[in-house]
């Protein structure tokens, strides 16, 4: 998506060109609801809009729709979404219903690809092709919503990338999605997943909504997250840990702490007490996910035994813990397991 596409533009944006077009003020809000509120599928759809404003419109500012070329269905329920953008570049997207269907919640990519190359990860193994605008992390969302037939009430930033190598569209994506005016979904029922890029959750802390914050650990030890996720390797645990207790104390929001297990790997007693050290002074709670399916992966998960040991330690230590079940696995659409496809067939 280039950055003249009328669905990247912020509310204030709109503003700012409906006023360049000699238009009235509320020509502004009448497009940013038929953009995210509405999902307008094209200008014509605009109906409240003049024709000719439309036709202005169409002529500088293109509507470039995202669309959904493949849907897969778990038995769980679980929808996994190939998209695709207007320069035919492709992201995954899921949508998670909660078993009491109260809730819907979307899994959004960032980029398309990943450059992190964490090696239990089936996103990084093909690299990265670019960063999202944020009118396209929108848009997983509403196409999710449309295709569901109700209401998204949760999303979070844990698909394909990592969202802080994209931290300004990301912020854009999550004003939109939280706006009233827009898609009207709490700040606080959205949550950025991050390797743990502590320039990214720096920049977190001094944004005043109330989004929710995850960091994808996986290793309380150097030595054992360096091999897991070398990308950050230069960013030490040390550090990592300082900067989520100065995120906490400007914020006052408990942080996710991800740790996806895998036996033999990451699930040993000192591996353990690793976690718990790490975990002693922070406000956290933390996620146990079973390492799930890549293909060329050796990697299996911990026994559910060692998952109860580590929850009881865990809570025992006054750490708030959680086993995490892995929704979508059949259709390669849980934790690690997003990778686009479309070109492989």
């Amino acid at each position: 998506m280039t950055s003249n596409v009328i669905q990247n533009l912020s509310f204030a944006e709109l503003q700012g060109l409906v006023a360049d077009l000699g238009q009235p003020k509320f020509r502004a809000k009448q497009l940013y609801q038929w953009l995210y509120k509405h999902h307008a599928a094209d200008y014509d759809a605009m109906t409240n809009l003049p024709a000719a404003l439309r036709e202005s419109l169409a002529e500088t500012w293109p509507y470039r729709a995202a669309r959904i070329e493949e849907t897969q269905v778990s038995a769980d329920g679980t929808r996994k979404y190939l998209v695709a953008f207007s320069d035919d570049v492709v992201v995954e997207t899921v949508a998670i219903p909660s078993d009491d269907e109260k809730r819907l919640t979307v899994c959004v990519s960032t980029q398309a690809g990943c450059a992190m190359g964490c090696v239990f990860c089936a996103t990084g193994l093909a690299g990265l092709a670019r960063n999202l605008a944020a009118g396209e992390i929108v848009e997983q969302v509403l196409l999710a919503q449309a295709d569901c037939g109700r209401r998204v009430s949760n999303v979070v930033f844990m698909g394909q990338g990592e969202p802080f190598l994209n931290f300004d569209s990301v912020l854009k994506a999550l004003r939109i999605l939280n706006d009233p005016d827009a898609v009207g979904i709490g700040a606080r029922a959205m949550t950025v997943s991050t390797c743990g890029i502590i320039s990214g959750i720096e920049a977190l802390a001094n944004v005043p909504e109330q989004f929710g914050l995850a960091v994808s650990l996986h290793a309380a030890g150097q030595k054992i997250r360096d091999s897991l996720m070398p990308k950050v390797r230069h960013q030490k645990l040390t550090e990592l840990k300082t900067a989520l207790a100065a995120y906490q104390k400007k914020t006052n929001r408990r942080v996710t702490l991800e740790y996806i297990m895998i036996h033999e790997v990451n699930d040993s007693p000192e591996d353990l007490a690793e976690l718990v050290a790490f975990t002693r002074g922070l406000l956290c709670h933390v996620n146990l996910i079973p390492v799930n399916a890549v293909p060329d992966s050796a990697f299996q998960p911990s026994p559910k035994d060692t998952f109860a040991r580590w929850e009881k330690t865990l809570r025992e230590a006054g750490v708030e813990t959680t086993v995490r079940e892995s929704r979508g696995q059949d259709i390669a659409g849980a934790c690690g397991q997003l990778k686009n496809t479309r070109a492989a067939r």
